[in-house]
């Protein structure tokens, strides 16, 4: 089914909020699914983080975090791989959990790090309760990873945790 976003001609006309169309592979219109609108947001903003230079765009990898990971009920731990530049070459939801945890294996990242060839890794996970504070395992889960990943020369620039719109920076806080 192709997901063509438009917006709706009726939402010209009021101030209600807008109301946005799919057309599906026949032509047709219909109103958008919620589930519909997020995967095309997530696609957009996948498309600006892809590629670009994580120095300079800090706010759009945040963005395509707090869409992809801000809502979820669960913890995922996922990685940004970047190049030597600083780039963005993928986005890995590495490990899902439950509601309070997911279990992180740094064994996998450093395999996931080598394929595909990164030099720097951004770490990040949800905190579905709303809380956007690291918790100790949160800061010995960084330590860990940032020595294993260091054995194969490949650097920790940040540990993100998205707590719907929040996001806190284990670097700002000296933590990384």
């Amino acid at each position: 089914m192709s997901h063509d976003l438009v917006s709706s001609l009726s939402s010209f006309q009021s101030s209600a909020a807008v109301a946005l169309m799919v057309r599906d592979a026949g032509g047709a219109y219909r109103c958008a699914e919620p589930h519909e609108v997020l995967q095309g947001a997530q696609r957009l903003l996948a498309g600006h983080v892809r590629g670009r230079d994580m120095l300079s765009s800090p706010a759009e990898v945040k963005d395509f975090l707090r869409v992809r990971l801000g809502a979820l009920a669960h913890e995922v731990f996922a990685v940004l791989h970047l190049n030597t530049r600083l780039q963005v070459l993928d986005y890995v939801e590495m490990f899902r959990g439950s509601l309070a945890q997911t279990s992180v294996y740094p064994r996998e990242i450093v395999k996931d790090a080598l394929m595909h060839n990164s030099a720097a890794l951004i770490l990040v996970h949800n905190h579905p309760s709303g809380s956007s504070e690291p918790s100790r395992s949160d800061e010995e889960l960084t330590r860990v990873l940032k020595t294993a990943l260091a054995l194969v020369d490949v650097r920790v620039i940040d540990h993100l945790i998205v707590a719907g719109p929040a996001i806190q920076s284990l670097a700002e806080r000296g933590l990384v």
